[in-house]
């Protein structure tokens, strides 16, 4: 089923992290930025991480394909969940990048029709949400 997405709902496209770098790492981080290689120490550790990710993009590919994982957004409406309860189906959910269960969705809901969620990357749902499906996080 399809998901209708309300024009200005806008998903982010990146998650904020926090990494410990030691100082003479980050000297040179800051060497680099302040040569012009990058406009700033967030922009040189994107670039790392994207070089880092291609280097192994072939290990990532085997892997998503091997074990079935959906890679980019996926997106969980109510009304998709509610034709599958109907149908009597239960998702085992596996996402490389960002689960997104709708704020319309019930935790209730989301209990009745999700076995089991493993995330690399992001998740996005309800507070209420997120509480009732704690136990099926991997």
């Amino acid at each position: 089923m399809a998901d209708i997405h309300k024009l200005g709902a806008r998903q982010p496209d990146s998650e904020k992290i926090t990494i410990n770098v030691g100082f003479v790492d980050l000297g040179g981080i800051d060497l680099l930025v302040k040569e012009g290689f990058y406009s700033n120490r967030s922009d040189f550790i994107r670039t790392a991480v994207r070089n880092q990710l291609q280097q192994h993009g072939e290990v990532i590919k085997q892997t998503v394909s091997r074990q079935q994982i959906e890679l980019g957004l996926r997106r969980f409406g109510r009304a998709e969940l509610e034709a599958l309860r109907t149908a009597g189906e239960r998702l085992d959910l596996q996402v490389l990048g960002l689960l997104v269960i709708a704020p319309d969705v019930p935790a209730e809901l989301a209990r009745a029709t999700i076995n089991s969620i493993h995330v690399l990357g992001a998740m996005q749902a309800s507070p209420e949400v997120k509480d009732a499906l704690k136990d099926r996080l991997r």
